[in-house]
Formats: structure tokens, sequence, C-alpha cells
């Protein structure tokens, strides 16, 4: 059991279930990010990295209406430039944190995901949206844009077509849309979304988290290496998992037909 269990973060709440980590923005009414809230889930995820006993991590919206509606404007409204650094700089800060988490990262969107909301969501890895949810990032709309990876995550997605359409016009996408054009892996029904991404994250601890956390480094590897280093990357990667207790192990339960005890080392 890790100490930061105990601790406090701003605007989010902790909720450990074996080796998953479910945290719910719980700021209404719209769950909107502050600088505080931002901070503290960048120190989150440093702290649940440390935490071997994590391998996975669920992000969801407290309430039924929003998972996020982003960032509070009302923070924008005098235009003091050097406050607009800041907030852009902490919204960096926290979901370039939580996109090099260790672990598997899902959003579970609940609600309402606009501008910073759906920039977390953007963020994590996978992303289960349920079916009354609507996502969008207007910030063009406000004389703003989307300054938390939406511009670089979205195109990644959905390719730029669609990113064009929704930042460019500010059109906004319900669910089925999204499922159809790749910004979300599933959509369930309302009030599902926690818990099929509960169980995908279960579904995670299945596999070695060395070798997942390894995957996932090359599989994000690829938006900024070339395919042939990235190749090269692959290969030492595998060898590497060669120093690791979870290959041993695993190898070992398969030829001895029982289920493996990851060690997450």
């Amino acid at each position: 059991m890790s100490s930061h269990r105990g601790t406090s973060y701003t605007n989010l709440q902790l909720e450990v279930d074996d080796h998953v980590a479910i945290v719910t923005i719980a700021n209404p009414p719209a769950n909107t990010w502050t600088r505080d809230s931002l901070a503290a889930l960048r120190d989150l995820v440093v702290d649940l990295n440390s935490d071997r006993d994590i391998y996975a991590l669920v992000i969801t919206g407290e309430g039924e209406k929003f998972y996020s509606a982003g960032a509070d404007l009302k923070q924008f409204a005098d235009g003091d430039k050097a406050l607009a650094r800041d907030a852009a700089r902490r919204f960096g800060e926290a979901f370039e944190a939580l996109s090099a988490f260790r672990g598997v990262s899902i959003a579970a969107i609940n609600g309402y995901a606009m501008g910073g909301g759906l920039e977390c969501a953007l963020a994590c890895d996978l992303r289960i949206a349920e079916e009354q949810a609507q996502m969008a990032l207007p910030e063009a709309s406000v004389g703003l844009l989307p300054c938390a990876g939406g511009t670089q995550n979205l195109a990644r997605l959905v390719g730029e077509g669609w990113a064009k359409r929704m930042i460019l016009l500010g059109e906004r996408v319900d669910a089925p849309t999204a499922l159809r054009i790749g910004l979300v892996e599933d959509v369930v029904a309302k009030g599902e979304s926690k818990s099929r991404a509960i169980a995908w994250a279960k579904q995670t601890g299945k596999q070695s988290p060395t070798s997942v956390a390894a995957c996932k480094r090359l599989i994000q590897a690829t938006r900024t290496q070339t395919h042939a280093a990235a190749l090269v990357s692959e290969r030492e990667a595998f060898v590497d998992l060669f120093d690791s207790a979870d290959q041993a192990e695993g190898v070992h339960a398969f030829l001895e037909k029982r289920a493996p005890r990851w060690e997450n080392a």
C-alpha cells in the first residue's frame, strides 16, 4: 500500500481497485480544470508511476452530465497574458504526464467532454464514450485555441479532415460519430462507461506490466521516430525485457500451464 493513497488531490477523487487507479474529475457543476487541479493531476500521475502495484488508470467525470467542460473561461476574462501562459503550461504538464503514464490509461467519457475536457481524454490511451456523450473543441468560438495537445492529438487520431471539422468549424461530435471516425474505441449505454473502462483495465492486468509499459512507449514513438529507428528500438526493447522478472515468470507460467503472477519488475 503506497502513501499516496491517503493523499488529497485538488478536485480529483482517487480510488484503487486491485491494480487499477480510478480518478474522478470532481469540480461541479461542469468538472472544469483549474490551475490547482491540473497541478494535482500531474502530481497524481507521478505518484501512480512510482506505485508498482498500479497497472492501469481510469479517468471519468463526477455526476451524469459532464466528463469535463475544460478550462474555466473566467480566468481569461481580463486578457492577462502571463496568466494565459501559466494556464497553458499547466495544461501541457498535466496531460503530457498523463500521456506518459507507465500503464494503460482509459477515459470513461460519461457526458460532455469539451475543450480541455476532451484534451484530457485525448491524452489517454483509450476512450469509451457513453451513448449520450458529446465531444468538441470549441476554443476558436471564444477567440482561443486548443492548447493542451488538441490540435496535435486529435489530428493524429482522426486525421486532418475531421480534426479541421471539429476545430476550424467548431463541430460537435456525438458518440456514434466519435466511434466511426476513431475518436473513441467503444460506445456504451448511459452510466456504463466507468464499469467498461474498469473491465478493460483488468484485462490489461493479464498482460505483463513491464511488457505493456515497453509496448506503449514503442507505439507512441511512432509519433516522432522514423520507422527504421523505431524498428531498431523495438528489437532492443524485446531483448531488454529479458532483464525483467516478469519475462521469466511469463514464460515459466505458460510452460507450467498456470496463470502468471506479475511483479511489475
